[in-house]
């Protein structure tokens, strides 16, 4: 099969095509044919190094987060799926690798994939829509009269966060540059504030919860929108040692992210705020629940951009620019 691979951590240098043998299964996968993958700043990150001491992988490695197509073979002991089935994926970490013809997926991280989507809109929807389900269903178990805050809004995590935000019956608010305006009040974006010419932390005051997606100034600015107990929830960094515990890393590891984000818990505890650190995981069962809204058209995919195969390289470089509005796809069979 062909496949696109790093071999090295790096900024500059462009993924590699090669040709590969197709994966062998375990009993509990599903081998999926791919028709379309996502493209996420994930993989950017992943490729620069940036994740190497959270997530140690092996190289070369195949990138790649997000996957729809169709079950080729199963596992013995697979009894969710079978052949034929049309499925997506956020395949769980250190077994990525949708930026190729084929890919081995746990039957527990894959669901039935939205029969009102096309493959290319199926393969937008799977780590963005974990990342704001695990945001507000789970971690920050937003209710109806919430008022939360999500930076980016018409990012690929924002499009998506927006609607379900709304759907919970959240009040929510958004940053955007103007042109992005329409299309953020048209998935249910309460405020949007303009973030090239308005300050977010003089217009938004007393709320539940803020998403955030940006830089270290940002996030401690975003402490001061929220009001005493809300909750502070960022999926960009820092990290934190309960984080650190989760996925069972070394003390080493516990004690660096002890340190990166000391900051920002002391500025969070000063204000009765609880700061978190979220980096989503593969979930079948919870995309099952996002299917239902999706197919009920409670949320829609936003796609920005379509790349063949062979231009991986271009839609990486794309999504690094941070010109996207909602998802960037490739497009394999």
């Amino acid at each position: 099969m062909k496949a696109f691979t790093i071999n090295k951590y790096s900024k500059t240098e462009n993924l590699q095509l090669v040709e590969l043998s197709v994966p062998q299964i375990n009993n509990y996968d599903v081998l999926v044919e791919v028709h379309a993958a996502g493209v996420n700043l994930l993989d950017s990150k992943i490729k620069s190094g940036e994740f190497k001491l959270m997530l140690p992988y092996k190289l070369p490695l195949i990138l790649g987060h997000d996957v729809a197509g169709v079950v080729v073979k199963t596992g013995k002991n697979v009894t969710r799926f079978k052949v034929g089935d049309e499925v997506y994926a956020r395949p769980s970490d250190h077994r990525i690798g949708t930026f190729a013809e084929f890919i081995a997926i746990d039957e527990k991280d894959t669901a039935l994939k939205p029969k009102n989507l096309s493959m290319e809109e199926a393969a937008s929807i799977p780590l963005v829509a974990l990342t704001a389900w695990q945001v507000f269903v789970e971690k920050g178990q937003t209710k109806r009269g919430d008022k939360v805050f999500i930076q980016a809004g018409s990012g690929g995590v924002g499009t998506v966060a927006i609607q379900l935000a709304k759907y919970l019956g959240a009040n929510v608010a958004t940053t955007a540059s103007p042109k992005s305006f329409d299309l953020l009040k048209n998935l249910g974006a309460d405020i949007v504030v303009d973030y090239k010419n308005s300050d977010f932390e003089i217009q938004l005051k007393e709320y539940d919860l803020v998403v955030n997606s940006q830089d270290k100034k940002t996030l401690e600015k975003s402490v001061n929108v929220l009001k005493s107990g809300g909750k502070l929830i960022s999926i960009s960094g820092p990290p934190t040692p309960d984080f650190a515990k989760e996925i069972g890393a070394s003390w080493l590891i516990k004690t660096i992210l002890s340190l990166l984000s000391s900051g920002i818990r002391k500025k969070a505890k000063s204000k009765n705020v609880e700061y978190s650190f979220l980096f989503m995981r593969a979930e079948g069962h919870q995309l099952g629940e996002i299917t239902k809204l999706i197919e009920a058209e409670i949320i829609k995919p936003v796609i920005d951009k379509i790349f063949p195969f062979n231009e991986i390289n271009e839609a990486l470089a794309y999504v690094e620019g941070g010109r996207a509005k909602g998802k960037v796809v490739i497009k394999i069979k």
